[in-house]
């Protein structure tokens, strides 16, 4: 077996063949768009880079047929928030082979503890976490936009090695065709009409001023989370742009309370239905498919990206009040009949609470696994929001 770095054309190909052989058969699965991979390996397109490193390897056999990829990548500033320095891999694809896999998590803990890491978490991506994080364990239906799959034994590779579990993700599916619970609308509708509050979707034309919010709003919702790291305006800005043929300004909401920003809710529509049938291309042809299905109407998901709401307000029922308000605009859009709300983590309750509330049914389990470099020392699950660590 050989690993190569990917650097250049040929083995770029190859890292994105690999995918698209361990899938073949498998129609849950959806090639993502080659073009956004790559950007994510680009210093020049992802804002990760401004503090980090990232690299990629395949690993072909004698043969020379590819039997695996894996990356690694750090991020300084939020390396040095955990109490080891902690990195992370992603984009692992493999064939069913111990000896393969391990060559590729070999790589990657080397390469990481080059500099300076004392673990890596994995299979996540090098940026935010709501976007190709985790590994798929339980619930192998069609993929949702943004959420990772995998084949099932994949946990047996990670677990294997050495891999532990840091947390569970958990994803709910909400059926739109089956009404709310009756006492959650009484709630959420004199919470949404109370006086002093207010609500707005987005619009390009206030992008700033609502990227502004959501950062204010992220930052102070997070801050007290484990490994906080502050929002990048940036980030925001990139995610617009490369979304804007995706995303319905309808769907992104901000509650204000006396105009002050308190709250965000984000939720797309399922481009992978779309995305399932143009094989990861988006040429020329393909961007006119894609047009077609989208005008069609074949999107029936959609994809809950993120929710937040400030301290102040988290026991306000303010989450309940913004779904009050979108489900008064998916009534104008029959075409969507169910939601995915993801994804929970089980550090959260609160959060797991609420989707429970609303009616959804727990069908995804993604785990977060951390493997520590040093195998003597002593291995701790991420905290549950709310609780202090024992000293």
């Amino acid at each position: 077996m050989q690993l190569l770095e990917v650097n250049n054309k040929k083995t770029r190909k190859l890292f994105h063949k690999i995918a698209h052989l361990i899938y073949k058969d498998d129609e849950n699965w959806a090639a993502p768009i080659i073009g956004q991979i790559e950007k994510l390996f680009n210093p020049g397109k992802n804002p990760s880079f401004k503090d980090g490193e990232a690299i990629r390897w395949v690993l072909v056999n004698d043969e020379g047929d590819c039997v695996g990829r894996i990356a690694a990548f750090v991020n300084y500033s939020k390396a040095k928030t955990f109490e080891q320095p902690t990195a992370g891999c992603g984009y692992f694809e493999c064939v069913d082979d111990q000896d393969c896999a391990n060559k590729l998590f070999d790589t990657a803990r080397d390469w990481l503890a080059e500099r300076g890491m004392e673990a890596m978490d994995g299979p996540v991506n090098f940026g935010e976490n709501y976007m190709n994080w985790g590994l798929l364990v339980d619930g192998f239906l069609p993929q949702g936009y943004g959420m990772p799959y995998n084949p099932p034994y994949y946990q047996k590779l990670f677990g294997n090695y050495g891999f532990q579990l840091y947390f569970k993700q958990f994803s709910y599916h909400l059926d739109y065709s089956v009404p709310f619970p009756e006492r959650f609308w009484k709630i959420a509708g004199w919470v949404a009409q109370k006086p002093g509050y207010s609500f707005k979707h987005f619009n390009y034309n206030e992008t700033e001023k609502f990227i502004k919010d959501f950062c204010y709003i992220y930052d102070e919702a997070w801050r007290f989370h484990e490994h906080f790291k502050p929002l990048d305006p940036q980030d925001l800005r990139d995610f617009l742009k490369d979304s804007k043929a995706v995303l319905d300004p309808e769907m992104i909401w901000f509650a204000y309370h006396e105009e002050e920003p308190i709250a965000l809710f984000v939720m797309i529509p399922d481009i992978n239905q779309i995305l399932h049938k143009l094989d990861g291309k988006l040429n020329f042809i393909n961007m006119m498919k894609f047009l077609y299905y989208k005008k069609k109407k074949v999107m029936t998901r959609t994809r809950i990206l993120i929710m937040g709401v400030i301290p102040k307000f988290q026991k306000s029922g303010i989450e309940s009040a913004i779904f009050w308000c979108q489900d008064k605009l998916m009534k104008k859009k029959p075409q969507y009949t169910e939601v995915e709300l993801s994804w929970a983590g089980d550090f959260n309750p609160k959060i797991i609470s609420l989707y429970e509330s609303v009616g959804g049914k727990h069908v995804k389990t993604h785990h977060t696994l951390r493997y520590l470099f040093d195998r003597n020392k002593p291995f701790e699950r991420a905290a549950i929001i709310g609780e202090e660590k024992e000293q």
